[in-house]
């Protein structure tokens, strides 16, 4: 049950990125969902571990407990995967905004980063479906309005625990140590220009391509070229629509990470190394860990090395199935 009624917040995909209003609201419900226990973040210690030319920021999870005593919890309420969908009803106090008639934007009921929140779509779509225009469009509605990293995780092996559609949006920074994306120092070696390549430095396999930034407060057209520019990034890394009944549906999985001057694309080739899970945060720099012997595995190795472990190769869509 809700705590109160509350009224939409209404948007639609021609809202100026200037207007601001989704970051009010999104603070706003912060504070009720809180308020009322439906929000549950989870508490984590940080450290940094320099490698590669990345500080990586390292946050170890103090207890995940809640999260899984949820997750069964509505195993053990239905056999109905779909039944058992967070997003089917979702709770409403978690609610804070329309986005269009396809998609609205939820908080993240476990966040670990403060304001984080998910773009949903209002009615059943595979996770594994390829993205398109709508997604693109619901996402910089709302990354136009302030300054933040838009992310997605393509499958169970590329870190989504739920099989629901969902792009997630967390603002920046998202470490109050550094002003930007630890990944940062390399894109700015990277070329800029529209063309698909790669980030000098990046160890690890992936495409990357920047926007024109005459169109970073201009959502629509800015949500155009980044569909466009994803179809070709899901070419260079050799991935490509694969048709169940009429969808399309990816061939591998992989990450986005997106902002609104670029995008880039990781394969995937297994979703965890040495028990470590990774998502598409990893990839920006921004790693997880359960305990200290996590930490340890990941000082010993290095970042960077974890995270070649995990991303596909390039070239090949059936590369993307093995290390």
């Amino acid at each position: 049950m809700s705590c109160e009624q509350v009224s939409p917040l209404s948007m639609n995909t021609s809202l100026s990125g200037s207007s601001g209003a989704l970051w009010p609201a999104i603070v706003r419900r912060t504070a009720h969902a809180l308020d009322c226990g439906a929000l549950l973040p989870i508490q984590t210690s940080r450290t940094t571990i320099d490698d590669g030319g990345v500080r990586f920021v390292v946050r170890q999870i103090s207890s995940l407990a809640r999260k899984e005593k949820d997750k069964q919890q509505r195993k053990a309420g239905s056999s109905s995967a779909r039944a058992s969908n967070p997003f089917l009803p979702y709770d409403p106090d978690l609610f804070v905004a329309d986005i269009s008639d396809t998609h609205l934007v939820l908080l993240n009921k476990f966040n670990v980063i403060d304001h984080h929140v998910l773009i949903v779509t209002r009615r059943f779509e595979l996770q594994q479906a390829l993205l398109n225009l709508a997604d693109f469009r619901a996402l910089f509605a709302c990354m136009t309005q302030f300054e933040s990293l838009g992310f997605y995780n393509g499958g169970p092996e590329a870190g989504a625990s739920q099989p629901h559609r969902h792009l997630q949006v967390a603002p920046l920074p998202l470490d109050d140590s550094a002003p930007q994306l630890p990944i940062e120092p390399l894109i700015a070696a990277a070329r800029m220009d529209g063309s698909v390549g790669t980030v000098p430095g990046l160890a690890f396999a992936h495409a990357f391509v920047g926007f024109d930034q005459a169109l970073a407060t201009r959502p629509l057209e800015l949500a155009r070229s980044a569909f466009e520019r994803y179809m070709s990034l899901l070419a260079a890394v050799g991935l490509h629509a694969v048709d169940a009944d009429g969808e399309p549906l990816q061939s591998a999985p992989y990450n986005l990470l997106v902002t609104t001057r670029w995008m880039m694309l990781v394969p995937r080739c297994a979703e965890r190394t040495e028990g470590i899970s990774i998502n598409a945060l990893g990839f920006a720099g921004s790693l997880f860990v359960r305990n200290e012997t996590q930490m340890d595995t990941i000082r010993k190795l290095g970042p960077m090395s974890v995270l070649q472990r995990v991303a596909g190769t390039m070239g090949s869509a059936s590369a993307a199935g093995s290390d």
